[in-house]
């Protein structure tokens, strides 16, 4: 590979002819030379946690080199993400996930991309040119490096994934629905909703955000939280500064250019799930005239739009074949699943470049009127924003594309596709969103609920906003935040983070009492009462806080998984986050007191000690540097105190118990905090960090679990935000290509 690099050196040089290196690469002379010429313009440290700090003299050079930065780190990722983002992912996994692509590809046209780059601002371009050559240049310098399948980079393919979030909007669209509706493609199916699955709701996948303001803090100065829950190594630990005033640190999605959740020397932002009401579904009756679709709309009729959609997929054998299905758009949007009769058609924002403009700018800004002015473009459809600044402003920013809507309809529900009362009124301006600037507490707390809580009583009101605006409730860590911040003053650093991860698992404070009440009412002398009245004690006693030792930890979690599973499909036919359902009435004291004695036995089967601490069940194992990752009880891990996000716990930490060799008892986190830090934003930045095992993909790199064990602790290492904090724990600087 050397040979390779110092011979594309000689080339850009000119001491070498160019048809020696065309021998040896499909790579031309002309990018190769245009390449070599960028790196020069590009630096990158790597610190002694491997966290690269890269510097170009332009955006586009910052960007080049952040793109080759996170290529060295885990390619695979880069390049999955993008399979994903463009709908084929059926070319490297199979014909399983044809339908995962024709999601993709109902929304995403690289015609219509490639236009778009056309089309948009110079600046912009150059930013996009240099993500594609960091890529490229990546490639074209590591030849032991084989993509699966995109081997060469283009400069629109940034516009297919142009929002950092972990599922999209287009994620909404059921799969199995899509299937069914377009698995039979002679005519479209009219197969309603595949059955609800029984157990807890999955990991949220979503985040906390806390600000602080200079009022309650112990140095006078604004303090972010950033706090997101992901599944784990989604995200890598960057710093990209230029000469065009671009100084970012923080989070950034695989394979894009821009810092997701993070900040710059004058302000911090942190991304939330959502909460408003942003994709729409409608019913649309359909008429068949003759084998031609059509459907009624303001008394009367339209035709459907039909376009064919090629699926390529990978056969068993390594071959490719493909399918071709045509699906149909409305007005509205593409045809996704019946009900009812009638065909579903779905409506949500797809504005691609809009959206990559506001990704990059925001992390630009360097006041609260900046950071305002991006948030007009209106583009964060699926996330809230948690901001604070050196000016000493916190604020928070709901959702801002957000259409407007009739609201006397239900926009929960799918609503009549052919009345045109139920379009679109254009978008809520930002100042008719739900916002907070400063809030008289001093705090602010979003933890994917609703905003009526984020500042305690000083948090925006209900009956303020149409019903669509917000549609999320409260959840068990929106009061757990509400406990820890109420009330506090002489915040820091670490005592930000102490709060951020505390301990409570606040919904068992709901779901004991019930249990409780349905053993107290058992008979005296009763078998049942006598068999859980340990399990009941212990229950009693406990404080509701999760810790290594904690036996009781144990089996209030076993116990609400049990609960779940004998409720949860119960829970989901009614629209009610199972949680929030196993705390009513509508769960029976038999039920609760059945899943006790299924817990307690399960845990004395797969521990041998119905009273098992917490850590010895609860672990954190990274093996290898696959997407999806394997567990193994036999190979190493490390107990891990935090418990899943349904329970309240602000550190959250989704369990699977899923079994890769068939003989696994323990439970191993997948998701939850990931990427964390604190921000201080005084004169100087002071902040704080941790990953989730490293920043490494790559099981050989000393930076692939070199964090694990702080994480595990709740231990952060300290942020090297200036040059001269680098230079002291530098473990090497060089140039993309070098």
């Amino acid at each position: 590979m050397l040979a390779r690099r110092a011979l594309f050196a000689a080339i850009a040089c000119g001491t070498v002819a160019a048809p020696t290196v065309l021998a040896a690469s499909a790579v031309s002379v002309t990018d190769m030379v245009r390449w070599q010429a960028q790196a020069a313009n590009v630096s990158i440290a790597r610190d002694t946690w491997g966290v690269p700090h890269v510097t170009g003299k332009s955006d586009a050079d910052a960007v080049f080199g952040l793109m080759y930065a996170q290529a060295e780190d885990d390619f695979p990722r880069v390049e999955l993400n993008y399979i994903n983002a463009m709908g084929r992912l059926a070319e490297v996994e199979g014909e399983r996930e044809l339908y995962r692509d024709l999601r993709m590809k109902l929304f995403i046209d690289p015609a219509d991309l490639q236009a778009q780059y056309r089309a948009s601002p110079a600046w912009l371009r150059k930013l996009m040119d240099a993500f594609a050559d960091g890529l490229n240049f990546y490639l074209a310098t590591h030849p032991h490096v084989k993509p699966r399948l995109i081997a060469h980079f283009e400069p629109w393919m940034a516009l297919s994934f142009s929002e950092g979030s972990i599922g999209g909007d287009i994620e909404s669209v059921n799969l199995a629905q899509l299937e069914a509706f377009y698995g039979q493609q002679a005519r479209p199916a009219t197969v309603a909703l595949a059955s609800l699955e029984t157990g807890l709701d999955p990991e949220p996948s979503g985040s906390n955000g806390f600000a602080i303001a200079p009022a309650i803090t112990q140095n006078g100065h604004a303090l972010l939280m950033i706090n997101p829950h992901t599944s784990f190594y989604f995200r890598p630990e960057v710093q990209v500064t230029s000469g065009e005033g671009l100084n970012a640190y923080g989070a950034v999605t695989w394979g894009q250019f821009f810092v997701y959740q993070g900040f710059n020397e004058r302000l911090g932002w942190m991304h939330t799930s959502g909460g408003g009401d942003v994709i729409d579904e409608y019913l649309e009756s359909i008429v068949d005239r003759d084998r031609a679709w059509f459907y009624r709309y303001d008394g009367g009729l339209r035709p459907l739009k039909a376009v064919p959609i090629t699926l390529p997929y990978k056969l068993a054998d390594g071959g490719i074949a493909s399918k071709t299905i045509t699906v149909y758009y409305s007005h509205h949007g593409p045809i996704v699943r019946a009900q009812d009769g009638k065909w579903v058609a779905v409506r949500l924002m797809n504005e691609p470049l809009k959206a990559l403009m506001q990704s990059y700018t925001r992390t630009k800004a360097r006041d609260y009127a900046a950071f305002y002015k991006t948030m007009e473009l209106r583009t964060n459809s699926s996330n809230n924003t948690v901001y604070a600044d050196a000016d000493g402003n916190i604020a928070y920013f709901h959702g801002n594309f957000i259409p407007v809507r009739d609201p006397r309809f239900n926009w929960k529900q799918p609503v009549d596709g052919s009345d045109p009362a139920t379009e679109w009124k254009g978008l809520h301006t930002v100042a008719q969103t739900i916002t907070l600037f400063n809030p008289k507490n001093g705090w602010i707390q979003n933890t994917n609920n609703w905003p009526y809580s984020a500042a305690g009583a000083n948090s925006p009101r209900q009956q303020d906003y149409p019903a669509y605006m917000s549609v999320y409730g409260e959840n068990a860590r929106g009061l757990h935040a509400v406990k820890v911040f109420q009330n506090k003053k002489g915040f820091t650093l670490d005592s930000l983070i102490a709060a951020s991860y505390d301990s409570e698992l606040t919904a068992f404070e709901a779901l004991l009492p019930p249990l409780f009440a349905a053993w107290d009412a058992l008979p005296a002398g009763d078998a049942q009462k006598l068999a859980l009245a340990d399990k009941v004690a212990l229950l009693r006693s406990w404080d509701w806080r999760y810790s290594l030792t904690s036996t009781a930890t144990s089996l209030a979690v076993f116990w609400g998984q049990e609960l779940a599973e004998l409720s949860g499909k119960q829970a989901r036919e009614q629209g009610v986050p199972v949680v929030d359902f196993l705390a009513t009435d509508k769960v029976t004291a038999a039920q609760r007191l059945a899943a006790l004695t299924s817990a307690a036995d399960k845990l004395q089967r797969d521990f041998g000690n119905w009273q098992t601490p917490w850590g010895e069940i609860n672990r954190f194992q990274r093996l290898t540097g696959d997407v999806v990752q394997p567990f193994d009880d036999a190979q190493p891990s490390l107990p891990v105190p935090y418990a899943s996000g349904n329970w309240g716990a602000l550190a959250a930490y989704g369990q699977s118990s899923k079994s890769t060799n068939g003989k696994n008892r323990r439970i191993y986190g997948e998701r939850g905090n990931s990427f964390v830090a604190a921000v201080e934003f005084g004169p100087r930045i002071k902040a704080k960090s941790i990953l989730a095992g490293g920043q490494s993909g790559d099981p050989k790199s000393p930076h692939f679990q070199d964090q694990a064990a702080m994480y595990a602790r709740g231990e952060f290492k300290d942020v090297l935000f200036y040059p001269e904090q680098v230079e002291q724990h530098l473990q090497r600087r060089y140039r993309p290509g070098e």
